[in-house]
């Protein structure tokens, strides 16, 4: 999917389902919010920060982020990021704060974090919706590799062979790897998906595209949310 005419087509299928997602769920974007601000305290919306596509790497430069030293504010150092960064936005179902004391750890199937809501919305994959607001904004993509956090990224590139390369391809709500493995709870997930990302990034068509979002339809009206 390199051809700059098959790159239009795909933008513009991203637009026109995002906005079709938009208006089919509305009713959703005004029944979710009461119940998660009747569940729990905290925010509606959970923003965090995700790793995108990665367009400097065509162009052999680097994306990077000045983050502040601990000691001197006033130093600066660069760290590589792999690709362009961005908020993604999800419904929050996991209590407020949950992360403060952890960091970012992985998620399990049994969380004790995630709220009674959360877990119905995690269970369906609701609290994605709010990602069609990243499509738009051009973020993201209708399919393609899941975003991942910085630190995530950063040691993954490090320890899998060729993970950078699912960077040169925009993001996914949903994807090849989501659809045929799910979520993924350790560093083994991880690398078992891959080989369904490097296949989409290499071999994927809108074709393919039309396939997995079909799947991915058919997977949650039959009860398997977990993708």
């Amino acid at each position: 999917m390199r051809g700059k005419g098959k790159q239009i087509i795909k933008r513009s299928m991203d637009i026109c389902g995002a906005m079709i997602g938009l208006t089919l769920s509305s009713i959703l974007f005004l029944i979710i919010p009461i119940l998660i601000k009747l569940d729990s305290p905290g925010p509606v919306f959970y923003v965090q920060k995700r790793i995108g596509l990665n367009r400097r790497r065509k162009e052999r430069r680097q994306d990077f982020l000045k983050v502040k030293k601990e000691r001197r504010n006033s130093d600066r150092r660069r760290i590589n990021l792999y690709g362009k960064p961005f908020s993604l936005y999800k419904f929050r179902t996991m209590r407020d704060g949950a992360e403060k004391k952890s960091g970012p750890i992985w998620a399990s199937p049994n969380d004790p974090r995630v709220t009674k809501v959360g877990k119905i919305l995690r269970a369906t994959n609701i609290d994605e919706l709010p990602q069609l607001f990243n499509i738009l904004k051009g973020d993201m993509s209708l399919v393609g590799p899941r975003p991942e956090r910085p630190s995530f990224v950063s040691e993954f590139v490090k320890r899998i062979p060729d993970y950078s390369e699912r960077l040169t391809v925009k993001p996914g709500l949903t994807g090849k790897a989501q659809v045929n493995c799910g979520s993924d709870y350790s560093f083994e997930d991880v690398k078992n998906k891959l080989k369904y990302d490097l296949d989409y990034v290499r071999n994927g068509s809108l074709t393919t595209d039309l396939g997995i979002i079909a799947k991915t339809f058919w997977m949650m009206f039959n009860g398997r949310g977990d993708i």
